[in-house]
């Protein structure tokens, strides 16, 4: 086990840092025009968009297999819950749960979380190794003359300084809620436009 993991990692590690060089080689015109803190902003909306578009779309038929198997466990125990005797409905939906739902759950729910780190945190780490390495102190002090891409404030009378790792979480986190909220707002005003509609429709009728 030790040994494939050994090997695993040194495949990992290969796949990361050619990565890094494709990335750096595409970059490396951008960056000497718009400077580092423009490129972090830039790969942390990139990797939104890739971990989004790679969720939605890179999905295994053992995943959607499991997750038809779950929720069709999980009607039929809200079948059974409906039934006019609690006592039978209770009995009904534990012997479900043992027999089916609770196995249902833990495949749907491992599988799901493996295809997460897949599609959403190895991109992300793949980044964070790219950063980690192409914007390290010594390489901005090369670009920018500063070891830091920002500063701010004071603690203590020092200035906080923002490093590359920093900044390109912070600019990650903060394109992950502008798209949660992106996507809310849009939800809403179709539910809204929905209404509107049914409401025309009746209103239309009544007359």
């Amino acid at each position: 086990m030790e040994r494939f993991l050994d090997i695993s990692w040194e495949y990992i590690y290969a796949t990361i840092l050619h990565f890094a060089g494709i990335v750096d080689s595409l970059l490396s015109p951008v960056q000497s025009i718009t400077g580092p803190a423009f490129i972090l902003v830039l790969l942390a909306l990139l990797t939104v968009f890739c971990t989004k578009f790679l969720s939605k779309k890179c999905r295994t038929k053992r995943h959607k297999k499991l997750e038809e198997d779950f929720y069709h466990w999980l009607n039929v125990r809200e079948e059974a819950m409906r039934c006019e005797d609690r006592e039978k409905g209770s009995r009904m939906a534990k012997n479900i749960d043992k027999a089916k739902l609770n196995r249902c759950y833990y495949d749907y729910f491992f599988e799901g979380l493996l295809l997460g780190l897949a599609t959403t945190y190895l991109p992300i780490l793949m980044v964070m190794s790219y950063v980690n390495s192409f914007f390290r102190p010594e390489k901005l002090m090369e670009l920018t003359g500063r070891e830091y891409i920002m500063q701010f404030g004071s603690s203590g009378g020092e200035p906080v300084l923002i490093g590359s790792i920093f900044f390109y979480l912070v600019s990650l986190v903060s394109f992950y809620l502008a798209w949660a909220l992106l996507k809310k707002g849009i939800e809403r005003h179709r539910k809204i436009r929905i209404i509107n509609e049914v409401n025309n429709k009746q209103a239309a009728t009544a007359r």
